[in-house]
């Protein structure tokens, strides 16, 4: 039987020199580059075979080095990039992208939303529209919410039926503050949404970073597996953000054990086949296709 792919679905790379990062401001920790040889021996050491690189920038830039960057190495499977959801030719951005040497590698497109001031961003017109341009190129759309951008975010979903969703970090409840109930309330809609999937992941920098316990999520965890069931969520470590609150390898421990007992077919979706599948992955027995 061929061995079944284990995907991480949300690393992140980056490069101070490179550019600002203004999202980091006060993370000392964070403020050295972070590239494809540093996370290479954590996942070997993980038994995980690819991963999903994710947007950090609201740059277009950004995106082409990604791209470049999932080229060049085996264990990168798709890039999640950035455009300007607002831009009357985003299309056109969204087609010179695929149509570059390495477009291949392009699965989908994010923009940091709860970075917004307006918690109806995702209701605009325009932003819509860039939405639906990116569901047109069978991309799917990441969603980077808190929770008072998340009604905004069911009504956008509701809306495209046609797009295909991931909804990042699990819309990052604050865990730290048992922001359990409010943040239940916001994300119970989704569950009978087909087009939307979430990601286990960004759980442990929600937490107490010092303190966490897997008892602190396995609510959070366990309740998301009810509402999207073992076809609608994945993994994601979201390396390196991760390392603020937890190591790579204590992360994904957390999260096997938060995740209870569950069946080797059902481990094997959310640990990597349904990345696979909802980001239209070229991966294949043999490696990236």
């Amino acid at each position: 039987m061929a061995k079944r792919p284990v995907v991480d679905s949300h690393i992140h790379f980056w490069h101070p020199a490179w550019r600002a990062y203004p999202w980091m401001a006060g993370l000392d920790a964070l403020q050295q580059p972070r590239m494809p040889e540093d996370l290479a021996p954590l996942l070997a050491a993980q038994g995980i075979d690819y991963c999903v690189l994710v947007q950090t920038v609201s740059d277009v830039q950004e995106t082409r080095e990604f791209l470049q960057i999932a080229h060049e190495t085996d264990f990168v499977a798709g890039v999640v990039g950035w455009v300007d959801l607002t831009d009357p030719d985003v299309d056109v951005t969204i087609r010179a992208l695929k149509d570059r040497p390495d477009g291949r590698y392009l699965v989908g497109i994010r923009h940091q939303v709860h970075d917004e001031r307006d918690p109806d961003y995702l209701r605009r017109g325009a932003v819509q529209r860039g939405i639906s341009a990116i569901g047109a190129a069978g991309l799917v759309y990441d969603l980077l919410l808190k929770p008072p951008f998340i009604d905004a975010a069911v009504t956008c979903v509701a809306s495209a039926p046609d797009v295909r969703f991931v909804i990042d970090h699990i819309a990052k409840p604050e865990i730290a503050r048992n922001g359990f109930d409010l943040w239940a309330r916001k994300m119970a809609p989704f569950a009978g949404m087909p087009h939307v999937a979430c990601k286990l992941s960004g759980l442990v920098t929600e937490a107490d970073w010092t303190s966490w316990t897997v008892e602190d999520l396995k609510p959070y965890v366990q309740q998301v597996l009810a509402w999207f069931g073992e076809d609608r969520v994945m993994f994601g470590s979201d390396w390196p953000v991760c390392t603020l609150a937890g190591a790579y390898d204590r992360v994904i421990d957390a999260l096997r054990e938060a995740l209870g007992p569950v069946s080797a077919e059902t481990e094997a979706k959310i640990f990597g086949e349904n990345a696979a599948r909802w980001y239209r992955l070229p991966i294949s027995e043999s490696g990236i296709a």
